[in-house]
């Protein structure tokens, strides 16, 4: 038997390897199928199934290329209906792999036909339970993002408490929890870092699985504090319903290098975005492309290309680092932007060298920030984190602009005024500061190392909040 968590930190993700005797499972796979189809070649298996726990919000899930592949069966639970070929799984159908079989549990609640599945071994021995979005180390999956006219999020609520006290929590105290997410994904409110638990630990530390919880305190404390979900779930789950187009066409057509003046008239289209994708450092030591937005593929690149992208079938050509190209449209792909046309090809050294204009974002470090600061020589300082992380503690008089809300918020900036933008860490005020300059806020500095290194000066900060009180 070997079963493998597939960790995907830009998604905090997991997706499941299941093998035995010759026979594969894969749960809850991503957009590209070559790793699975790899691993499955080197044991010398085939894959049999592809598990789904749900249609998934926020990543777009590869189970009908892979099963195009490899002659496997798609597997949902109860309530599924894409328009696909699938297997419908009923509550408590077993599916043999090797020696090993899988029980479908039909646990809905995150949505409808959200299951988790049993693994039961060759001596019966119930060692795991594939979760999905059902139960979180630490938290349980956010009911709000199935509800329709007939179905509340108290209703989904409603049905996720009974799935996991009638389902999960009679489960062997010592069973391993393996959930499809862990800290970072906003499919969850308070996840841990952690991606594995035994069932018998979460009954003593998740709040949602308290020995003595009523029905009606979990729906009050499920429901309440739930951010908006970002704005690319419902794209992601209607192409997860349906046939996309294949990641090879998609990879195929994204890396197409793209010369120089090309790619400036290109820039230059209306309908055309381009996005910079290389490190902090390099961005901002050789500058960018001119309107060209940061999203460094090395942070939590592909949920904040979904946040603030906000056509699902945007035109996109990018810049990216020699060699990361094909990672680059993986990764658009993973949340659904398909249409990548190309990068520049030699990247920046090439655009120098054909003498076209570089644009590049001013910085300062967090000591010059709070020197200007104490100062009052500082026009327009700008906290661009979350509303969450903004509340738990900030600097003292300097307002929150969220980066998730950027767009919507643009009607508040003045351009004719000079803005200095810091996040927790300088990955997200950078992106801020190039979506502004995009959009004609040209004034902008960025604050490298952001509020940690802030802290540090010795600046006046709020009184610091616990961020689960919150909630």
């Amino acid at each position: 038997m070997k079963v493998e968590q597939l960790f995907t930190g830009c998604l905090a993700e997991m997706a499941y390897y299941v093998h035995s005797k010759g026979e594969v499972a894969i749960i809850d796979p991503l957009r590209e199928t070559e790793p699975y189809i790899e691993m499955a070649k080197a044991d010398g298996a085939k894959i049999k199934y592809v598990f789904l726990t749900h249609f998934h919000a926020d990543f777009v899930s590869g189970q009908v290329d892979l099963a195009k592949k490899t002659g496997a069966t798609i597997v949902f639970g109860p309530n599924a209906d894409p328009n696909y070929d699938i297997h419908q799984g009923k509550d408590g159908e077993q599916f043999k792999i090797g020696d090993l079989t899988l029980q479908l549990l039909h646990t809905p609640g995150h949505t409808m036909e959200s299951s988790s599945y049993l693994l039961i071994d060759e001596k019966g021995q119930k060692p795991y339970v594939f979760t999905g979005d059902c139960l979180f180390i630490g938290d349980v999956g956010r009911p709000d993002l199935a509800v329709k006219s007939d179905l509340t999020q108290e209703d989904l609520a409603g049905h996720l408490f009974e799935s996991l006290r009638n389902k999960i929590m009679t489960l062997p105290d010592d069973i391993i929890v393996y959930p499809n997410h862990g800290a970072g994904s906003a499919c969850g409110k308070n996840m841990s870092s952690e991606t594995f638990d035994t069932l018998g630990n979460q009954k003593k530390t998740n709040y949602a699985l308290r020995a003595d919880m009523t029905k009606e305190e979990f729906i009050k404390e499920v429901t309440a504090g739930l951010a908006p979900p970002p704005q690319y779930f419902g794209n992601n789950v209607r192409m997860n319903k349906g046939v996309n187009t294949s990641i090879d066409t998609i990879l195929h057509k994204g890396t197409t290098p793209i010369d120089a003046d090309s790619f400036k008239e290109m820039s230059e289209q209306k309908d055309v975005l381009v996005i910079d994708t290389r490190s902090i450092t390099v961005f901002t030591e050789e500058g960018t492309v001119p309107g060209a937005w940061f999203i460094g593929v090395d942070g939590s690149f592909a949920p904040w290309v979904g946040a603030l992208v906000t056509d699902i079938n945007q035109k996109i050509i990018f810049i990216a680092e020699e060699g990361r190209e094909q990672e680059v449209v993986t990764r658009f792909s993973r949340v659904g932007y398909d249409n990548t046309l190309g990068f520049l090809r030699g990247g920046m050294h090439s655009w120098k060298a054909a003498g076209h204009k570089v644009d590049k974002v001013a910085s300062i470090s967090a000591i010059q920030f709070a020197n200007m600061l104490k100062e009052g020589t500082m026009e327009m300082p700008l906290d661009v984190r979350k509303e969450s992380e903004y509340l738990s503690e900030h600097v003292v008089g300097i307002e929150n602009f969220p980066l998730d809300t950027i767009h919507s918020n643009f009607a508040e900036l003045n351009p004719n005024k000079k803005y200095y933008l810091h996040c927790a860490g300088g990955y997200r005020s950078l992106i801020a500061a190039s979506i502004l300059k995009a959009n004609g806020i040209n004034n902008v500095t960025d604050v490298r190392g952001g509020f940690k290194d802030i802290k540090e000066t010795g600046i006046e900060l709020t009184d610091y909040v616990c961020p689960t009180t919150l909630l």
